[in-house]
């Protein structure tokens, strides 16, 4: 059990592209990267799942409960998932919910997330270093 569990929901499969000026320039291969960078001392690996459709999130998620741990940006999922919110609240390791944006100063519709009372933490706001300090979080919170 070694690898780390990266999970982005729908339409973050065309970081770099979608609304830069909101979600910023690096592509989802720049997340892995730098994400694998900061784990990589722990002899963790990234194993990185991005789906649009909910029921394949919640696929990946039930096949990989032997994982260290999970970070994880639902996207608009955030707001009625609830099954991803049930996928994760099965979840047996820490994970750290994700958001590029600062959802907060952003959309009323964006401000609540069904899946955050069940992470260990939620990051937002930060763009890509946001996936970096999650990963960080999760050295810290898994024994070595």
């Amino acid at each position: 059990m070694n690898e780390l569990l990266l999970l982005n929901g729908p339409n973050l499969g065309i970081l770099g592209k979608r609304e830069p000026e909101v979600y910023g320039t690096d592509t989802l291969a720049d997340i892995e990267e730098a994400v694998s960078e900061e784990i990589a001392d722990r002899g963790w690996k990234v194993t990185s799942i991005q789906h649009d459709s909910e029921g394949d999130l919640i696929g990946a998620i039930q096949r990989r409960y032997d994982t260290v741990g999970a970070i994880l940006n639902p996207g608009a999922l955030m707001i009625a998932g609830w099954s991803l919110r049930d996928a994760m609240a099965s979840y047996p390791r820490p994970w750290i919910e994700v958001h590029l944006s600062n959802i907060w100063a952003r959309e009323a519709f964006r401000h609540d997330s069904v899946l955050a009372p069940l992470a260990t933490g939620v990051i937002a706001g930060l763009g890509a270093t946001g996936y970096r300090l999650a990963a960080r979080a999760l050295l810290a919170k898994v024994p070595g």
